[in-house]
This record gives C-alpha cells, structure tokens and sequence, in this order.
C-alpha cells in the first residue's frame, strides 16, 4: 500500500459534504494505531453526503490524499471510505441454523449471518454492514463469541445496513479515478462510534449523534452492540444558510462567523458583544449583537435536536439508554450545544472525541476527525478479526503443501 511496509499501514478517507478528509494509520508492533499522515480539503460535489457531481468530487480527493500522502511519506493504494446520506435505511433481523458437530465452528457462524440477511430488500439498495448484536445457542442468550461452544441450535441477531446503489457505487467510482481502491465502505456514524465512544457507554446504552456539514448521522448502543441507525438530513450547512439569510451575509462570510462567533444557546451569548457583518455587494458592512446571530442559530439547532429525540421516541429505545447522548462531528463543537442538549435530552450530554490513537493526537483530537479516526480504528479492527481465520487457512495450506511433496517423493 505504500513505500513502507504495506501490511502496517491504513488509510481511512471521510467523504462529508463539507469537506473530505484522508487520515493515514500506521499499526504499531502492539497492535495500537499510530496517525501518522493526514490531508484535508473542502468538499465540492457532495450534497446531503451523496456525490451530486463526480468531477468536484475527484478533484477534492485527490487533494486530501496528495497531502496526506506527503504528511505520511508513502503512497496510498486502498482506503476505507465513509458513506452517508438519507438514502441509508437500516432494519434489525435474525437468523437460526442447525449447529453441525455439535459444536460452533466459523462455518456455522458464516452461515447463521447468512440466513440473518435473507431478508426483502428494495431493488435500489445493497447491504452495506452486517452487524451481530448476539448470538442465542440452544436458548441460551447475550452470547458475543459462540465459536467454540458446544449446542444444537444457533441464532443470530443482527442490524443490517443498507444504502442506496447507485450512491455506492458513485463513491466508488470516484475513488478509483483517484487511481485508489475502496477496501470497504463503512456507514459514517459506524465508524464514528470506534473514535469516540467507550465501552462502557455501549454497555450501559448510549446514542451517538455525529452532526456534520449535511447530514446528521445517528447510532444507538444498547448493550454492547448497535441497535438502530439513522440519518437526518439537516446539519451544519442549514445553520450556516439561515445565518446567510437572515443576516444578508455571503455564504462563505456566514461560514465564518458560524465558526467564530454563533452560539447555540442566547443566553450564553453576551449582550454587549458585537460582531462585524459583511454585507451582499458594495454595501458596508454593519455591526450586529452577538446575541441576534445567537437568535438566528438556537432555533435550528433546536429542531435539529428534537427530530434526533423524535427518531429516539420512534425506535423505541429513548428510555434505554442510561450513559445518555454522545454529541460529535464538526457542528457539535459549537458553544451552547451540549447546554442546549442536556435541556432537550434530559439525560447526560458529553462532545465526543476521537481517542484509542496515538501520533498526531493534537490535530486529530476534535470532533471533525470522529469519523475519519473511526475509519482507522474499524478496519484495524476488521484485520484482527481476519487475521486467525488467515493463520488457520495458511497453516491448513503448509500441512497439505508438505502432504504433496511426501505424495510425490515417493512416487
């Protein structure tokens, strides 16, 4: 995958629609994650998380990978890229097999996840992860590792994502005309979930609220394992619209003073405080209280969060989860939002963010790299899961390879 040793090295690439990030990973003979490279650009052609326009696209990815691929010293073959939008759709489902040997081997795993999945789908979607919330063997529930076990019966539950194909396959195809190939695609509030939460909140029950530019993607955590997902399609980019309108301010000055000066909740914003508002045109620019943008920005904020209470109240896990909400993504990190969400929630509110990582920890400890940081994490994590099942199979292939050669020396 790179100049260096290829084995040790991931590349995760967050397609948001406010920007796209590249973070490269190097894996540390302890088996930890070290950052080692990271590039950014502003995202141009993506719109709500779905690619709208694949030249803008290519061309802000190739960026972000030029220069983490210069920070990180080494060339970028594969990423595991990041997927979003209000195309996916989620359900939760379960599969039963009959337990060969009495005794659960991968095999009999393979094939219980299968059965889980052999559910409709939509003509228009694919199934994007699925994700084992237990195994049951022989009635026996809350079971997370059945190989090995002995019994008659195994059932799988599990959540399956799905996404639209066409959106998947535009990331796709946009990767690869970046000369790049796309490991695995991974649903954005999926990999989010690995940076910034801790296993003690997915015990207890968490939600993960990830507001980024487009999109807001949700996740629930109820013991130990993800019970529902969701994605609303308001974020970032509406506060900064609103702002923009009714401040008669250009969007990219909009923008800015979002980042600078808006605050989630008016009365953390103080009366005398003033910012300077350009105007549209050759207008001078005006004086406006800090407290009017607050005006503007509390109330989008404020239906955001109730359609994430309402999505709550609809899966019906609202009253699950004791560790409360978990708050990340780059439009979390305005002040007065976790005020304002502890008020709607009436549960605990924390801004999650990334760790489980060494390296560039200064930059990338902030919420804007969860996902990116996630994406590492889940694909450090998917290679410790195949590596036994590889060490098996070369073994396997050694004891025949040696079989052969007796076979042939004494023909």
């Amino acid at each position: 995958m790179s100049k260096k040793q290829d084995k040790r090295l991931i590349a995760g690439m967050d397609i948001g629609t406010s920007k796209i990030v590249t973070l490269v990973g190097e894996v540390t003979p302890e088996g930890a994650l070290e950052i080692i490279g990271l590039g950014t650009h502003p995202s141009r052609g993506l719109k709500k998380g779905v690619v709208v326009n694949i030249e803008s696209t290519v061309a802000s990815m190739q960026r972000a990978v030029e220069e983490a691929e210069l920070m990180a010293g080494c060339q970028i073959h594969s990423v595991y890229a990041g997927i979003a939008g209000s195309h996916i759709r989620s359900i939760n489902s379960n599969g039963i097999v009959a337990i060969r040997d009495r005794e659960v081997t991968q095999a009999d795993v393979d094939r219980v996840l299968d059965a889980a999945k052999a559910v409709a789908i939509p003509m228009d979607q694919r199934i994007v992860h699925v994700l084992p919330q237990e195994f049951v063997i022989d009635e026996q529930e809350g079971i997370r590792q059945p190989v090995g076990m002995s019994g008659v019966r195994l059932e799988a539950r599990v959540h399956i994502v799905t996404a639209a194909v066409s959106a998947m396959q535009n990331i796709v195809k946009c990767v690869r005309r970046c000369g790049l190939e796309v490991d695995e695609l991974v649903l954005e509030q999926v990999a989010s979930s690995h940076s910034v939460l801790t296993d003690d909140e997915m015990e207890l029950g968490v939600c993960l609220v990830d507001i980024g530019g487009g999109t807001t993607d949700i996740a629930v955590f109820i013991g130990g394992s993800i019970a529902h997902t969701a994605v609303i399609p308001i974020a970032g980019d509406q506060v900064t619209n609103d702002i923009a309108v009714a401040l008669r301010t250009p969007t990219q000055f909009a923008e800015e003073i979002k980042v600078r000066y808006a605050c989630a909740l008016r009365q953390l914003a103080g009366a005398d405080d003033t910012i300077e508002v350009p105007s549209v045109g050759d207008r001078a620019p005006r004086r406006l209280s800090r407290q009017t943008l607050a005006e503007v920005v509390e109330p989008r904020y404020e239906e955001l969060l109730r359609l994430v209470q309402a999505e709550l109240r609809r899966s019906g896990f609202q009253d699950l989860i004791a560790a409360g909400v978990v708050l990340t993504g780059g439009s979390s990190k305005m002040e007065g939002v976790i005020d304002l969400a502890e008020e709607i929630f009436h549960t605990p509110v924390r801004l999650g963010l990334p760790h489980r990582v060494s390296g560039l920890v200064d930059v990338v400890r902030n919420p804007i790299h969860a996902t990116g940081v996630g994406l590492l994490l889940y694909a450090l994590e998917q290679r410790a899961t195949q590596e036994p099942s590889r060490r098996s199979l070369s073994s396997f292939n050694g004891i025949w390879a040696k079989v052969k050669t007796w076979f042939q020396g004494g023909v």
